[in-house]
């Protein structure tokens, strides 16, 4: 059976996944699979039916990836997003290179040069970055405590959790809990 898959920044999170395969599914596409960052359409696609569908994306916000490098780069943000955002076990006490190199299939050196070259940041960063995002979203929710939100996010202590969101926000997570979640960031966006 043929089919096509297709790569699509900014989808990073369920309601992103649901709108993509509503849109699709008006288009009168059958989605074999869908998931963070990714669409397998039943057929080969000709190229009418792609540029229809790159249109609908960036209608929605969102951006067809073509080249190899960027479905690269895209395919690693969107395991960290799901890992770190979405997933029950407790993505901060897995090893983020093993964790990479088994899910994306190449070996760590190799995604870390090609996300630091074409983002201009580490992905050790990337994680940190999206680490505070999560414990911003926490905070907000309010249901845990920095304590219980360190050790989830996989911190070896309150205070590390602490000085790195005090690092990267310019503010203790107390005193961001108490401006809400006016300073949180979208998932795309970190």
């Amino acid at each position: 059976m043929n089919s096509t898959k297709l790569y699509i920044k900014n989808m990073v999170c369920n309601r992103c996944i649901k709108l993509v395969g509503d849109e699709l599914n008006k288009l009168n596409h059958t989605v074999l699979s869908i998931e963070l960052g990714e669409v397998e359409i039943q057929n080969q696609l000709g190229n009418s039916s792609i540029e229809t569908i790159r249109k609908m994306l960036i209608a929605n916000g969102f951006e067809l990836i073509e080249d190899k490098k960027s479905q690269l780069i895209d395919k690693i943000k969107t395991t960290i997003i799901e890992l770190i955002h979405y997933q029950k076990e407790k993505s901060g006490h897995i090893n983020i290179s093993n964790f990479l190199s088994k899910e994306i299939g190449y070996d760590y050196s190799y995604l870390s040069n090609s996300f630091s070259t074409v983002e201009g940041t580490t992905i050790e960063k990337y994680v940190i970055n999206q680490k505070i995002e999560k414990a911003k979203e926490l905070l907000v929710y309010d249901e845990l405590s920095l304590n219980e939100i360190s050790y989830q996010l996989g911190y070896s202590s309150v205070q590390h959790l602490s000085n790195q969101f005090k690092k990267i926000t310019g503010l203790s997570p107390s005193h961001f809990k108490k401006l809400g979640d006016k300073k949180r960031k979208p998932l795309d966006e970190v």
